[in-house]
């Protein structure tokens, strides 16, 4: 193993980190070497940490996870709880208590993080083979009968990512040793020569050459690339399901988009592209950077949610993006940064740090309260008057505290405990900043200070604050910016949108660069092809994506306003809501009566009764008049932090 970090040593440390031979244009920052010290990440690391990472233990507790691995164990007995994938919800909570632990270190986390891997430990075949509900359902005749749908390598792939951020942030290696029997067990089963066919959810992929790159192990990278080329190879419809919602109807070089299950896409997308980093292959990566294109040309909603259908939690056709049954799942939301960071890291293209700021602010972070410890499942960008909440994951509950199916918390709670690496690269011995947050970075060469009240101020002050020789700093800036300025000790520098603002000198200890970024508020209409949201526009401000909330509009109703697309829009921070945002004033109308009709259309192309086609309906309805009316805006990822009710991103026009 290449690994040799101290036991309870807190680091914190990288999700992703591509071996020396990799083929990567980017690298992450050293383990300790990226710490967010304030301001808005911050605070939600903070009640992440403080309240959610915690509270979970309990609620695992709760719904059986921990039970069906007493009872796999031999420790209880009883029957299996929960879904068949409950084993998963354990390892991202754990990865969350290691990157948590490397973040802020405490006694609890380390106790709780060495109590629960004994109990995995214990659970553990002798063979290797490990999936609580499996072992308790189906023993040893059951393993790998339904792999559509049993989610064993699934549940693996959370382990092995688990073990790895335990090594990595804490030192501590049984989880690592469990994960190791068990990629071992896999080998010894899957593979050229022996069982060929694939897991019906990826994940594996991207965790086993995750486990390569912790052990120094070639088969585990090896054996990831044969799941990611099995796939659309039959295997799948052989066993009688349908391919396209395991994406499995195309080998993955040939594809040139995503389909099917959101989550399940994008995870594979990201251990696909591992694969492609650690082995060269520009083929591969080709194929997925056209498949990413693909998805956000035409099947991402503009807060950079992923998955349009509630059926199946799936992609649906090109421009196929409701508003109010948009699925747009919490854990898609994190596969799309996953999948975005090895996408930038293999390539170094802006691009893919707009999309992971797209995804983080506006398809992540709306799916868990300021609070931190209620969570959405899925995150429409409408929600009407007299939403009735039909089911578990209905946004129309308000967020929870926990799901039957409890896929969304915990990674939730490991996306921000490991939030840190996911904001500067190193290349060619300098420095690249892709995210803005105050805090400290440090590689090779020197280590600056970051301090921005972002994203509620484009102002961006970057530090040197150690240096050695020349070296260059790179600064994103975004596409959505369109007036930037960049100063050095004054001095202005070129800066396009959508492009890096590189600046190679040699600088000198208390040297800033900064950056002031054009937070204009914009309007933005959809693709025509986009039909749920044409003749609506949606509204934003520099990152963020803004709603308007039933409570910021006196007098009317969200279903009914009509923006006034002429008027100024007026920003303002307003300290004491919703943890301090910024509000936009907006302008239009509303109608001025608006009863129930027999008929909801009428003609509007020459004369003649209304209803027509429908007998009585609406005749002679005399025209509605409109009423002026003025609302706010809130940033959508705030909605729903008040109390539940109507909400709309994408607005009607006069």
């Amino acid at each position: 193993m290449t690994t040799t970090a101290t036991l309870g040593t807190p680091r914190r440390a990288q999700p992703v980190q591509p071996t020396d031979s990799a083929t990567a244009a980017l690298r992450p920052l050293d383990a300790g070497a990226a710490h967010i010290t304030s301001g808005f990440w911050s605070l939600r690391q903070e009640r992440n940490g403080a309240a959610a990472i915690r509270e979970a233990y309990d609620l695992l507790e709760k719904a059986g996870n921990f039970s069906n691995l007493r009872i796999a164990a031999g420790l209880e007995s009883g029957e299996a709880r929960g879904p068949i994938f409950m084993d998963s919800d354990i390892y991202k909570w754990l990865e969350a208590v290691a990157f948590e632990y490397g973040r802020n270190p405490s006694d609890d986390l380390l106790e709780m993080q060495r109590e629960v891997t004994a109990l995995v430990a214990q659970a553990q075949a002798d063979d290797g083979y490990l999936d609580s509900v499996q072992q308790i359902q189906g023993g040893v005749a059951g393993r790998y009968t339904d792999l559509p749908w049993s989610h064993e390598m699934y549940c693996a792939g959370h382990l092995f990512q688990a073990a790895v951020a335990q090594v990595r942030a804490t030192g501590d290696t049984g989880l690592l040793d469990v994960a190791v029997k068990l990629a071992d067990h896999l080998d010894a089963t899957f593979g050229p020569d022996k069982r060929l066919d694939v897991d019906g959810h990826p994940v594996v992929e991207m965790a086993l050459v995750e486990l390569y790159r912790v052990t120094g192990e070639r088969r585990y990278l090896d054996l990831a690339a044969h799941f990611v080329e099995a796939r659309g190879r039959g295997y799948t419809a052989e066993r009688g399901k349908e391919a396209t919602y395991f994406s499995d109807r195309l080998p993955v070089r040939e594809a040139v988009t995503v389909e099917g299950h959101a989550v399940r896409a994008v995870y594979l997308g990201a251990g696909a592209t591992d694969v492609a980093l650690e082995t060269g292959d520009a083929e591969l990566l080709a194929a997925l950077e056209t498949q990413f294109a693909s998805m956000m040309s035409s099947k991402a909603f503009i807060t950079g949610g992923l998955g349009a259908r509630w059926d199946w939690e799936a992609f649906g056709d090109p421009y196929e993006l409701p508003t109010d049954r948009g699925y747009a799942e919490s854990c898609a939301a994190i596969g799309g940064v996953q999948w975005a960071w090895r996408l930038l890291l293999a390539t170094g293209k802006p691009v893919y740090a707009d999309a992971i700021e797209r995804f983080l602010y506006n398809a992540f972070l709306p799916g868990v309260s300021l609070a931190g410890t209620e969570y959405f499942y899925v995150n429409p960008l409408q929600q009407r008057a007299d939403a009735h909440a039909d089911e578990n994951r209905s946004p129309a509950h308000g967020r929870r505290g926990w799901f039957d199916c409890a896929c969304c918390p915990p990674n939730i709670m490991r996306t921000f405990a490991s939030l840190d690496a996911y904001l500067a690269t190193t290349t060619g011995g300098g420095l690249q900043l892709h995210q803005f947050a105050s805090g400290d970075f440090a590689f090779d060469n020197g280590a600056v200070r970051v301090t921005t009240d972002y994203p509620w101020s484009g102002s961006i002050g970057v530090e040197i604050t150690e240096t050695t020789g020349s070296w260059a700093l790179e600064v994103r800036v975004p596409a959505w910016s369109d007036d930037t300025k960049v100063t050095v000790g004054g001095e202005p520098v070129a800066a396009p949108a959508g492009e890096y603002v590189r600046i190679e000198r040699e600088f000198s200890v208390g040297d800033v660069v900064q950056v002031e970024l054009d937070l204009t508020p914009h309007l933005y209409a959809a693709d025509a092809r986009v039909d749920a949201a044409r003749g609506s526009v949606a509204v934003e401000r520099g990152p963020l994506v803004y709603a308007v909330e039933h409570g910021d509009i006196p007098g009317t109703a969200v279903d009914d306003i009509l923006l006034d697309t002429s008027a100024p829009i007026e920003a303002t921070k307003v300290d004491g809501l919703l943890d301090g945002v910024v509000t936009l004033a907006l302008s239009g109308s509303t109608p001025s009566t608006h009863a129930e009709t027999a008929w909801p259309y009428r003609r509007v192309d020459h004369g003649g009764a209304d209803g027509v086609g429908y007998p009585g309906a609406n005749a002679n309805r005399p025209p509605e008049v409109p009423a002026p009316v003025a609302f706010t805006a809130i940033p959508y990822y705030a909605w729903a932090n008040r109390e539940i009710g109507p909400m709309r991103v994408w607005i009607p026009t006069l």
